[in-house]
């Protein structure tokens, strides 16, 4: 198998894989929530309800596909489709799993290995905020045009901290490389004096002040609970969506969970070892680098899935803040919070540099 070969397969399996774990998110999700309810959830399509989501997709191809009349109709198709390719092409930079053989060669999991992963994801994160805008604008709607706004100044506030907190992270690798970070996470011992089984050196044992920063920006990234104020229906209807119908709208909410996906993914790059799991060499040496591979890509999605989990549990327990609260989280706590972490990232470092 030659290595375009792969790539191609690799991004096919990274297309389906994400459309796959976002359409069952919209099941666990309402199963997570009737569990915490004590409701039943969903259960009359395909056993123990788990063919609702392509009953929901169904329901969104056939619904009327409408568009309002003064709207700007190129933008206004744009905004859900830029949306959903910037939730699907941030995935192409996450190292999906160690390595693979085939044939006596060694082909890496992940689509693109630049040398600046991170700033990538950044990058794109920091775009996706456009179909929001452009979809609220293109609409021609006071409602959807407000809650565009609110979406863009949320989005670029708590993306001033994420960022802050990658930062300590970049400066105790010294990479950008994803594929550096997590291979960084594999051996050694923690502050040079507590031995760690190999594949777990994780960073959130070095850095647990930039990971609760990057875990809650993540959550508004992402419009979650409780910083879901951008399509908050008590106050602006649904926000910049209200004039979308059928699948347009379908993209919109189908990029949420993809984007909660690739942002957990992300999240266990950077803090979680990655694709690194407890004894990851010795069974590379005893069980061969395919079953190691194989292990390593179920690691990463286990982790993931648990992260998933863990921003639904926090949608059904916290309330919705207001703005004010949102913006002083962010502006007043989390940024300064960062700041000193990264201060005292580099005194650790410069202190230990010998």
């Amino acid at each position: 198998m030659d290595l375009l070969t792969f790539k191609l397969i690799l991004v096919l399996a990274l297309f389906l894989l994400s459309l796959t774990i976002a359409a069952y998110s919209t099941w666990a999700e309402r199963k997570v929530a009737s569990i915490m309810q004590d409701r039943i959830g969903p259960n009359r399509a395909g056993p123990f309800g788990l063919l609702q989501p392509l009953a929901d997709g169904g329901k969104f191809f056939f619904k009327e596909d409408f568009t309002p009349a003064n709207a700007e109709k190129f933008l206004f198709v744009l905004g859900p489709a830029l949306v959903m390719f910037i939730s699907l092409i941030t995935g192409a930079v996450i190292p999906w799993g160690k390595t693979l053989n085939f044939g006596g060669v060694s082909y890496d999991l992940q689509v693109a290995n630049i040398d600046v992963g991170v700033l990538f994801i950044i990058g794109m994160a920091s775009i996706g905020v456009y179909g929001i805008m452009i979809g609220g604008w293109a609409s021609n709607n006071k409602y959807s045009l407000l809650g565009a706004i609110r979406a863009s100044s949320q989005m670029i506030s708590y993306e001033l901290a994420m960022g802050l907190a990658l930062l300590s992270i970049i400066m105790m690798t010294g990479s950008l490389d994803l594929k550096e970070i997590t291979e960084s996470q594999t051996g050694g011992k923690l502050w040079g004096v507590i031995p760690w089984i190999s594949g777990m050196n994780w960073n959130i044992f070095y850095q647990p002040i930039a990971f609760l920063v990057f875990f809650v920006a993540a959550l508004a990234e992402t419009n979650r609970h409780p910083f879901d104020l951008p399509e908050c229906e008590s106050e602006l209807v649904t926000g910049y969506s209200t004039e979308y119908s059928s699948m347009k709208l379908g993209l919109y909410m189908f990029g949420e969970y993809v984007n909660m996906f690739i942002s957990n993914a992300f999240m266990v790059v950077l803090f979680f070892g990655g694709y690194n799991y407890p004894g990851i060499e010795w069974v590379t040496q005893h069980w061969g680098e395919n079953a190691a591979g194989i292990l390593s890509i179920v690691a990463f999605l286990t982790k993931t899935v648990i992260g998933i989990l863990i921003f639904m549990w926090i949608r059904w327990t916290l309330p919705r803040f207001r703005y004010d609260q949102l913006m002083h989280l962010g502006w007043k706590t989390l940024i300064p919070m960062a700041l000193v972490n990264l201060l005292i990232t580099g005194a650790v470092i410069l202190a230990f540099a010998n």
